[in-house]
């Protein structure tokens, strides 16, 4: 039985993130449909949460299906407001606004 998580997917998950505009944000479900797989959302968050060890890609421009930043990760917070995602009252990024258009 072949292994879900490989190298190459989890370059083909990068690779997305990696296009993500400055200033955009994409959701797990997005990446997952952009790679053909999508009833995978988890699998994307598990593979960004790996991606320190395959270089660095702009991890903090991806959000839950609700535009919540992953919890835990206070830098995320600061990293969109640099770039120019403002966060809404409830702590959520406002989707219709700042999800990437791809």
């Amino acid at each position: 039985m072949k292994h879900v998580l490989d190298e190459d997917l989890i370059y083909e998950i990068l690779s997305v993130v990696e296009e993500i505009p400055e200033g955009c944000v994409a959701t797990y479900g997005q990446i997952a449909r952009l790679i053909g797989r999508e009833k995978n959302s988890r699998l994307v968050g598990k593979v960004l949460s790996m991606a320190e060890y395959y270089g660095q890609y702009p991890c903090h421009r991806v959000v839950n299906h609700a535009g919540r930043p992953a919890p835990g990760w206070r830098e995320q917070e600061e990293l969109l407001h640099e770039e120019g995602v403002e966060l809404k009252r409830n702590g959520c990024v406002d989707l219709k606004k700042y999800q990437w258009d791809c």
